[in-house]
């Protein structure tokens, strides 16, 4: 919704946001663009079709090109070049490949934290834990991580909780405990 960019700007909060190439931009003033850059517009709009959903302030469109594809981002940033805008937005699509990453790898589905600290945090733990996870099935089975060598690790883990003591002894006295309680009943 176009809307949304003047209310973002009512806000005070900026944004660096692709819009679709089809989105209708009324030109209010055009930027100058350097010929020797992959960008290719750079102008301030209204978008929106006039009278329909037409956005009531205007905002800064960024068209560029990467190996053969073409985007346009908004922004309410006149203070960069468009150089930077184009690249906040390439830094954005990094960080959402970092999550996709973060989800398919951990398999954490969303933040627990919502602060700047709570989620650097979350990051980190996640991090550490996976990272250790890699050592352990790197050294110890010569594979990558997977979900079967976590469950084994977990219940290997649980049952050295539930039994402490190691080896042949903790068989011995899980034996003997199940011998006593039949022999009771």
């Amino acid at each position: 919704s176009h809307k949304d960019f003047d209310l973002l700007q009512a806000e005070g909060k900026h944004f660096v946001c692709r819009i679709k190439i089809k989105t209708t931009r009324t030109i209010i003033k055009q930027n100058f663009v350097p010929e020797d850059t992959h960008i290719f517009y750079d102008a301030e709009v209204l978008l929106g079709t006039p009278g329909v959903n037409q956005s009531e302030t205007p905002v800064r469109v960024v068209g560029y090109k990467i190996a053969g594809s073409t985007f346009y981002v908004a922004t309410d940033r006149h203070d960069l070049t468009a150089e930077q805008v184009a690249k906040i937005y390439k830094l954005r699509w990094d960080i959402e490949s970092f999550f996709k990453w973060w989800k398919k790898h951990l398999k954490v589905y969303h933040l627990i934290a919502r602060s700047e600290y709570g989620v650097m945090v979350q990051i980190l733990g996640g991090l550490i834990s996976y990272l250790l996870m890699a050592i352990y099935c790197h050294d110890k089975f010569n594979e990558k991580v997977s979900i079967k060598r976590i469950r084994q690790l977990r219940n290997d883990i649980q049952n050295e909780l539930r039994y402490p003591l190691s080896g042949d002894r903790a068989v011995k006295k899980r034996t003997k405990k199940k011998k006593k309680k039949s022999a009771k009943t």
